[in-house]
């Protein structure tokens, strides 16, 4: 059975190898160190730091290897080499709210990437994907927490 591909940016791809590192160099050794303190403190079976060390330990495995699959499938879109009329992964795009006529800006991006604030969405949020696949000029309705929003796309690049 093969994966989909894990879709990301070079900034994405950099982020995940250091948190990747992070955890193996920083969180992993301090971790096995708070087991060790904690199984110093006697009976285990009553040892709430313990019970909370190996949980962590856990946590952090986990994490360790949900990211090493990210990398292992890791496919690296450079918007800049992005060409077309359509909005697609890594695309810039400027939207005016229908009802506000506020003007947006949104970069379609990968999990990893996305910040909200910057303007980074994630192309798995629902507003990336109501506007994938749209064109320039279009009507775009999104379902969102707070309503229902309708925007029109004023522009799209990939620099």
């Amino acid at each position: 059975m093969t994966q989909d591909a894990y879709i990301t940016t070079a900034v994405g791809l950099e982020k995940l190898k250091l948190r990747l590192k992070a955890i193996r160099e920083t969180d992993r050794p301090k971790n096995v160190a708070d087991i060790e303190e904690a199984r110093a403190h006697g009976d285990l079976r009553e040892n709430a730091e313990y019970h909370a060390a190996k949980e962590r330990q856990g946590l952090l495995d986990n994490e360790m290897r949900t990211i090493e699959d990210k990398i292992a499938r890791a496919r690296v879109i450079d918007p800049a080499s992005l060409v077309g009329d359509k909005i697609v992964f890594g695309a810039r795009v400027r939207l005016v709210n229908g009802e506000t006529d506020e003007e947006v800006v949104y970069r379609i991006t990968g999990e990893d990437d996305a910040d909200a604030k910057a303007g980074l969405i994630s192309y798995k949020a629902p507003i990336a994907k109501a506007l994938l696949g749209k064109k320039l000029g279009d009507e775009v309705k999104v379902k969102t927490p707070g309503g229902d929003r309708s925007y029109e796309v004023t522009g799209i690049d990939f620099d």
